[in-house]
Formats: C-alpha cells, sequence, structure tokens
C-alpha cells in the first residue's frame, strides 16, 4: 500500500470505530431502558423510568452529535484547520 492508501484506512477504521461505539452505545441504551420500563410497569406506581430514559437519551443524542459531525468530512477540528492553513497560504510571508 502507498502512503495515501494507509491514511486512508486508518481513517476508515478510525470512524469505523467511533460509529460502532455509538451503535453499541444505543442498542445498550435501549435494552435497558426496556428493562426498566418492564420493573416500572411490575411494581407499579408512579413512572419513574422516564427519568433515567431522559437523562441517558440526552447523553445519547450528544454522542450521536459528536459521532456524526465528526465522521461527516473528518470533523469540526479538521474543518477548521484547513481554514487555518489556507488563510495562512494567502498572507504574505513576514
Amino acid at each position: 500500500m502507498n502512503p495515501q492508501d494507509d491514511d486512508l484506512m486508518r481513517r476508515a477504521r478510525r470512524r469505523v470505530n467511533q460509529k460502532m461505539g455509538f451503535y453499541i452505545h444505543a442498542t445498550v441504551y435501549v435494552l435497558v431502558n426496556l428493562g426498566l420500563l418492564a420493573i416500572n410497569l411490575v411494581s407499579g406506581g408512579r413512572s419513574w423510568h422516564l427519568w433515567p430514559l431522559a437523562g441517558w437519551g440526552l447523553g445519547l443524542a450528544i454522542h450521536g452529535v459528536v459521532t456524526f459531525a465528526s465522521v461527516n468530512g473528518d470533523g469540526l477540528r479538521e474543518h477548521l484547520l484547513q481554514r487555518e492553513l489556507q488563510r495562512l497560504r494567502q498572507r504574505p510571508h513576514r
């Protein structure tokens, strides 16, 4: 493999790892919250299972945004780096 292919492979592996981490997080979220719902239904009373559902759901949503924003186009950091490089290249050298 040439260096460009090595770089593409490294980036592809990183993106796949980020996506897999999110998919695992989402699967655990669904399974645990279904279990909490079942416990809440069996025990009766108020719907307390909604609190962990909402709190963890917010964390999962943030994880999703971070994952898919960074996967799409190498993320904000890479975009800002490229913009700064372009800006520096356009300035006259001092």
